[in-house]
């Protein structure tokens, strides 16, 4: 049975926001002439940042695949598949900021990373656990998840910011 893992929601939510509460007020305080571009700029740049954010995982009885947007390949992100029996093993690395990333390392000594910021997360984790044998008792999210909350809920109230700023 194949499994969908998409990005989890407040991560999605958090960088989408914080564009809109960064560019909203561009459109409206540039001058005339740069109105038509910079509305079209707008709308490009909220196009790009909810696609780049698109991005799944599925995990089958036979392999995990992680697959990213058009867009986002064009940016460097590339999609990748992993056959559970080539796992070797989880391999970890501290953070700058005090967290930890993991990649998957294969047979071939190829390294994938873990994707750790899915919804369902727990599920998603006892699917890795159940397919590979191994221990992933270390791995979390990367951040916690009140940072991506905390994010949103601030571009929300700069928004609403800008809105009572423009409208008074």
């Amino acid at each position: 049975m194949i499994e969908k893992f998409k990005t989890l929601f407040f991560v999605k939510s958090s960088l989408i926001s914080l564009y809109l509460s960064l560019t909203i007020p561009i459109p409206f305080i540039s001058s005339e002439k740069l109105k038509i571009i910079s509305i079209i700029t707008f709308a490009v740049g909220l196009f790009l940042i909810i696609n780049i954010t698109s991005d799944y995982v599925n995990t089958c009885d036979k392999k995990i695949s992680y697959k990213t947007s058009f867009i986002s390949k064009m940016f460097g992100k590339k999609n990748w598949e992993i056959f559970w029996k080539d796992i070797k093993f989880i391999k970890s690395f501290p953070t700058s900021q005090g967290s930890k990333v993991h990649y998957f390392i294969t047979n071939k000594d190829e390294s994938y990373l873990v994707p750790q910021r899915v919804e369902n997360f727990e599920r998603f984790l006892s699917i890795v656990e159940n397919q590979t044998k191994l221990n992933i008792n270390e791995i979390g999210y990367i951040s916690p998840l009140w940072t991506y909350k905390l994010l949103t809920y601030l571009s929300v109230l700069m928004i609403i910011g800008e809105i009572i700023a423009f409208v008074i």
